[in-house]
């Protein structure tokens, strides 16, 4: 390239730099008026600092504009240092130090009348002569004056900096740091243009960039709570940019050796040259993946890096995330998670890189395998018992497992010795065993984890004891969280069982009832035909019954099972067949209102309306009639029983009728009404109740109508409508 091209081209990129530069600065002042949040050293921003930022940013675009030095460039920049100083004055001010520190305010005027002075120059030069001799004077007189106008402007900023207290160091830090490294580069720029006799044109290219540095730490040291900015990168970061350093200089070295070969191996430097190339990718595709390696990498990072092995935040998520994935989700890898069992060992062995572990929980005064995650070694089936069982459940001791008999913990006692399982372990090319988690809930030992040791062996310290302390707790509430569910779960198919069993009961004691009646009158009218006929009917029903009722104990929920739930049933029969049963205890009235067919379950209906027509004649005085009424609306039929019985408080109705084994008889289960409620909805009807103690009491029954009867309703209603004329 040209000596031409090559300053074409520096100048191009200092405008680019010098642009971004005025961006940054303009912005970061900006912000400083807009955001009455930012404060700088207690006190909000003061006028000197957005103006020297605004100043800055107008000198930079003048250097794009009218190029470093123009007339334009060098005024602006007299301005911008002029700006500086102020700034200057303005942080020796936050603490009182310009009244005490009487050469400030001269050596400031000084600096101020230098950096004047450099502008005007140029316009003796422009006005009085062109030639090159003047042109060489006037260019070394402003460099002198810059450098002289820098050197005190960087002693100012020492003293500024050095005198100050230690509270307002650490507020003059980011400001210090950004006026020592742009008049520091400016002093290196002015020096080397005085050694050269010409002006560095590389070198100021980049000066943009300097000042996009300034902005950026006055905008960080004007940030309130700024001593709490730090580069703090995770461990995943440092582990990944030290396996990318790693890598790239293998390479580096793999190619540094490929080139000696090549030049030192004469005759066989393109053997040796690939040949090594070879065993060094091979080597290369060995070591990399191995488990072994980044362990070794990842236990000296944590080790020279960070004052804390574990990053717990990404401790924390990862463990979270293993523990309560739901059975069935699929993982990273594609398999359904595991059982909970086998998730909280990986979860505890993925903290310490754990290879495998096992899960023991208590069986029988001892504790025995539960699960295990990716280790096949043996376990006894008392694997944990006796003095050290006591001593787990008493302590809440992780036990370090290294061989020995004497386990060591994180504690002053002696634990009890290990059992030889724990103390040999497995092959010897296998995982051993490395450390015992309690996992404690509420004081309680509800299980233990033993993790396999690491592929890089290691002694554990005080933060492996606390975090997996920490984190057994979380896994013991999990597991007893779990336990509780199961036994949750079990208990609720027994009361289900039980709810079944009562319902039997119940409708046991009614068959009851109705054989003793059928007794009785068998005793008076044994010889009358009617009667027997009678009979053989009620016992057939009976018996259809009874069999219903062993069928339903197989079945699930309070519908009776052994029935199509959407049959018609004629309401009009079932409820005269109901009436003739019990005309002989009782009086008792059929109100036919049209016949009437419903969608439902005739033995569930039959079930309902005797408990609520038994409970009708039991609540009315003896002489006093209970009305059945069947009529049909719109598109449900409807059963009403009525009694003018004792009645029942609406407090009753709400609170206590249909509450299951809540009865205000004597020998009365309490499961009659919640009974014959449960049966109706279940054909997907409705039961409501109206009653008023002293009055009595009114049960309507409500169910859909049939498909065929709504049919017909509908066609009725069609033709009524038409002889009308609606």
């Amino acid at each position: 390239m040209s000596g031409g091209g090559e300053i074409a081209l520096w100048h191009g990129i200092a405008t680019k730099t010098h642009l971004a530069g005025a961006c940054a600065n303009a912005t970061v002042a900006a912000l400083l008026m807009r955001r009455r949040g930012w404060a700088m050293a207690g006190r909000r921003p003061d006028t000197a600092m957005v103006v020297a930022l605004a100043v800055t940013a107008l000198w930079c675009l003048a250097v794009a504009v009218a190029g470093g030095l123009s007339l334009t460039s060098e005024t602006a920049l007299a301005l911008r240092n002029l700006a500086w100083l102020g700034l200057l004055y303005w942080l020796f001010a936050s603490d009182g130090r310009h009244t005490s520190v009487a050469p400030v305010r001269p050596v400031m005027g000084v600096l101020g009348m230098v950096a004047a002075l450099r502008p005007l120059a140029l316009i003796i030069e422009g006005r009085f002569g062109g030639s090159l001799s003047a042109g060489i004077l006037v260019f070394h007189f402003n460099t002198i004056l810059a450098m002289l106008s820098v050197v005190g402007a960087l002693v100012l900023v020492h003293n500024l900096f050095t005198s100050a207290s230690p509270a307002g160091r650490a507020a003059l830090r980011w400001p210090a740091l950004a006026l020592t490294v742009e008049w520091g580069f400016e002093l290196n720029l002015y020096t080397v243009a005085w050694l050269g006799n010409a002006w560095p044109v590389a070198l100021a290219a980049v000066h943009g960039l300097v000042d996009v540095g300034f902005a950026l730490a006055i905008a960080m040291g004007a940030i309130e709570m700024r001593q709490t900015l730090r580069f703090r990168p995770s461990h995943v970061v440092t582990f990944r940019l030290a396996s990318l350093l790693l890598i790239g200089a293998y390479l580096l070295a793999m190619m540094a050796v490929a080139k000696w070969l090549a030049n030192a191996g004469g005759d066989f430097a393109r053997w040796l040259q690939f040949g090594f190339l070879i065993i060094a990718v091979a080597a290369a595709l060995v070591l990399l993946p191995s488990r072994r390696l980044r362990g070794w990498l990842r236990v000296m990072l944590a080790k020279h890096f960070f004052q804390h092995r574990y990053d717990y935040r990404t401790e924390w998520l990862r463990f979270t995330r293993t523990i309560s994935a739901a059975r069935g989700e699929a993982g990273q890898d594609g398999d359904a998670a595991p059982a909970l069992n086998t998730r909280a060992i990986r979860a505890l062995a993925d903290i310490t890189d754990s290879p495998g572990g096992l899960l023991l929980t208590p069986e029988d005064d001892a504790l025995g395998l539960a699960a295990r995650w990716q280790w096949p070694i043996a376990v006894p089936h008392r694997a944990i018992e006796g003095d050290l069982l006591r001593f787990l459940a008493r302590h809440d001791y992780i036990l370090a497992v290294d061989g020995d008999a004497a386990p060591r913990i994180d504690g002053k006692l002696t634990p009890p010795p290990l059992p030889a399982w724990l103390r040999t372990g497995g092959a010897e090319d296998a995982p051993q065993p490395w450390a015992v988690v309690p996992l404690m809930h509420f004081e309680q030992l509800v299980g233990a984890v033993v993790l396999a040791q690491p592929p890089v062996a290691r002694r554990l310290d005080w933060e492996d004891f606390d975090l997996l302390r920490v984190a057994g707790q979380q896994i013991a509430s999990y597991l007893a969280e779990h336990v509780s569910q199961n036994a949750l779960a079990e208990a609720a198919r027994f009361d289900d069982f039980n709810r079944r069993i009562a319902f039997v009961m119940h409708d046991i004691k009614n068959l009851a009832s109705q054989f003793s009646l059928l007794a009785r009158n068998a005793e008076r009218h044994a010889d009358n035909p009617a009667f027997r006929a009678d009979m053989l009917v009620t016992l057939r029903a009976s018996a259809d019954r009874l069999g219903a009722l062993v069928n339903r104990l197989s079945g699930v929920g309070a519908a009776p099972a052994g029935g199509d739930q959407h049959a018609p049933v004629a309401l009009v029969a079932l409820a005269s067949e109901m009436v003739g049963r019990f005309a002989g205890r009782h009086p008792i009235e059929l109100i036919e209102r049209g016949e009437c067919v419903v969608a439902g379950e005739r033995l569930g209906i039959e079930q309902a309306l005797t408990h609520l027509i038994q409970n009708a004649i039991e609540a009315s005085p003896a002489d006093t009639p209970v009305f059945v009424e069947i009529i049909q609306t719109g598109a449900k039929g409807q059963v009403t029983i009525i009694d003018s019985g004792i009645g029942m408080s609406a407090e009753f109705i709400r609170t206590r009728l249909f509450r299951p084994f809540d009865s205000s008889k004597a020998s009365g289960l309490g499961i009659g009404a919640y009974q014959a409620r449960a049966l109706i909805e279940g054909m997907g009807g409705t039961l409501a109740v109206q009653s008023q103690a002293g009055v009595g009491s009114r049960f309507t029954i409500a169910l859909p109508l049939a498909p065929t009867q709504m049919r017909l309703a509908a066609s009725q209603a069609a033709g009524e409508a038409e002889i009308t004329g609606v």
